[in-house]
């Protein structure tokens, strides 16, 4: 591997991580741990997240270089970077004393890292267009076309279910891994286009992305909402957080909303942590595509990573 491309991994990488101390900044986010509180969780705060955060970093650069290095099927390509994100994962537990912080946004980060980097190793580039973005949208749909069937296979089998499976029995609801075969259809056609048309400026991010929040929180599937509340919170949240959105509130008086909504959301317990993980991933496709340059003194993030 020539330095040229170690520097290109290492900047992917940072550019991930970087992605997730903005999300974590991010504030104030309904329900969710930000710079004001823990929201709804009693386990965990924003120092947990950090620590969390610190665990996972070396393993990003290995989910860039797995799929640089990568020849053959993209099928085998998503199984290496999946167990490395259980590695990765096992690490997350042990500097959080066993929070789960990041499960799902490390699970979703290793498929998308792994697609990047595969597609830098056909068509090397520093800056993304939107068409790059959706050539990595495309591995990654070929990565994980069979995830569903192969996972969801054989639950009759299974005498003990997860939520998840649950839903997916009851509800046809395929979370994550949905989320994932289908090309991160959130991010594809929710979240950036939205950015993209907004014209986002530096000044601007985080007012940008707390709305890009309210229209994931509308749209998406959650599964985070899902588990702590059931099926009809998670409509109950939908309809109010697109309303919400829908109001197109100016600065202030978002900011002034999103508090109220918070306390909502904390007093029925419940947490978007879907939509955060969705968040970290379109901060990392919107600084890679050019959408962002700089994030801010508002989310501090440059502070932790140089790139």
């Amino acid at each position: 591997m020539t330095r040229n491309s170690q520097t290109l991994i290492k900047y992917v990488a940072d550019a991930a991580i970087q992605a997730l101390y903005c999300e974590l900044n991010l504030s104030p986010k309904p329900g969710l741990v930000d710079r004001y509180n823990s929201g709804s969780h009693h386990d965990m705060n924003y120092q947990t997240f950090c620590d969390s955060i610190v665990a996972l970093t070396p393993f990003f650069s290995d989910y860039v270089r797995l799929g640089f290095e990568h020849q053959g099927d993209l099928e085998e390509l998503f199984i290496q970077v999946r167990d490395v994100g259980v590695c990765a994962e096992k690490a997350m537990l042990l500097a959080t004393k066993g929070i789960n912080t990041h499960k799902g946004a490390n699970f979703s980060f290793a498929v998308i890292l792994g697609a990047t980097g595969y597609y830098l190793n056909q068509e090397p580039g520093l800056v993304f267009s939107l068409q790059d973005i959706e050539g990595i949208f495309q591995i990654v749909q070929q990565m994980t076309r069979n995830l569903v069937d192969k996972d969801f296979s054989n639950l009759h089998l299974k005498t003990k279910l997860s939520y998840g499976e649950k839903l997916f029995l009851e509800k046809g609801l395929t979370g994550i891994r949905g989320e994932a075969s289908a090309g991160y259809p959130a991010l594809r056609e929710v979240l950036m286009p939205f950015l993209r048309e907004q014209k986002t400026t530096d000044e601007a991010v985080e007012t940008q992305f707390l709305r890009g929040m309210l229209l994931l929180m509308s749209e998406v599937e959650d599964g985070n909402i899902l588990h702590r509340g059931g099926y009809d919170a998670w409509l109950q949240v939908k309809g109010e957080t697109k309303e919400l959105h829908q109001a197109n509130f100016d600065t202030e008086t978002l900011h002034a909303e999103l508090v109220n909504y918070d306390q909502v959301m904390r007093d029925r317990h419940l947490s978007p942590g879907g939509t955060a993980d969705l968040l970290s991933l379109g901060f990392y496709l919107a600084y890679l595509e050019g959408l962002i340059t700089n994030f801010g003194d508002s989310t501090s993030c440059l502070k932790h990573v140089s790139l």
